[in-house]
């Protein structure tokens, strides 16, 4: 089944003092690190929980004396609640168009952080396995809102024209009332870089996702592979397609189904300096069961 939602490329929300990387992937060893959660993208954009917090009462609140529903991105980003909170974290010489870029990582972050700011950290072994083939469970979102943070360095996303390609940290996902998925791609998450790329993924209807499971999303070419340089000494992957982020989606979503337990407590690192930097976030690790 062939099933196209369209190229997945770089778009980037960033702190000043951003550069622009150049490296091969074969100068660089990967540690594919899945041990614990690393320190989350919401962390870095947020570091005030506080003002996340008032941020949702906020809008939980306009929403009310509108009639709205927040849940459709188009009616959130017009929320002047939103936009007040937005016009606070944009630098003072951003774009008009960068409005669409913040809105989007606030969109995702107010929900998160509403839903209780659920994480699933997916370890290597459980990700190879889902790449490979799909599980047998139901592809139906754990929570309507979460992170799923892929071991670090496993999957890549090609840059743009003169840019570095960019390793992705996760996807946040929104699963609203109304039957759709929305879905952000983190990029470019690195201790010490200010900053981290956003890729926004088009909305799609979770009634269809059992489709995702085993679609054709490239088209041409197998989903997945990578042909960057140095890719296959570690057997990274490589993101080329919106539809290769739900399907990956999908079948984390219907291997949870299927094997429950495979979603297991977390525990943070052993002591304070690790590095990667850990979250502070509470989190569930994403195992192989049985």
């Amino acid at each position: 089944q062939k099933r196209s939602h369209g190229a997945v490329g770089p778009r980037a929300v960033r702190g000043s003092g951003s550069t622009t990387r150049t490296f091969s992937l074969a100068s660089r060893p990967m540690s594919l690190h899945d041990a614990y959660a690393r320190l989350t993208p919401f962390e870095l954009a947020f570091p005030d929980f506080d003002a996340v917090d008032q941020l949702i009462a906020d809008i939980t609140e306009e929403a009310s004396g509108r009639g709205s529903d927040p849940a459709n991105p188009s009616v959130f980003i017009t929320m002047g609640s939103v936009g007040q909170f937005i016009a606070r974290l944009q630098e003072p010489d951003a774009p008009p168009e960068s409005i669409h870029q913040y809105g989007a990582l606030v969109y995702h972050a107010a929900f998160f952080r509403d839903e209780g700011c659920p994480v699933y950290v997916l370890d290597a072994a459980t990700a190879r396995y889902l790449v490979e083939g799909s599980p047998s469970g139901e592809a139906t979102p754990p929570t309507s809102s979460g992170y799923l943070q892929l071991p670090q360095h496993l999957f890549w996303v090609a840059g743009g024209p003169d840019e570095a390609p960019e390793s992705i940290d996760g996807f946040f996902w929104k699963a609203s009332r109304s039957g759709t998925l929305y879905v952000l791609a983190a990029t470019g998450v690195m201790p010490g870089r200010p900053g981290f790329g956003t890729i926004p993924v088009p909305e799609a209807p979770i009634a269809e996702a059992g489709a995702w499971l085993n679609t054709d999303a490239r088209g041409e070419g197998t989903d997945f592979s990578s042909a960057l340089p140095g890719a296959d000494i570690d057997g990274l992957y490589a993101v080329e397609a919106a539809g290769e982020v739900l399907k990956l989606l999908a079948r984390f979503f219907a291997y949870l189904d299927s094997a429950p337990g495979a979603a297991v407590p977390g525990e943070g690192p052993a002591q304070d300096g690790q590095d990667p930097p850990p979250s502070v976030l509470p989190f569930s690790r994403v195992v192989l069961d049985g």
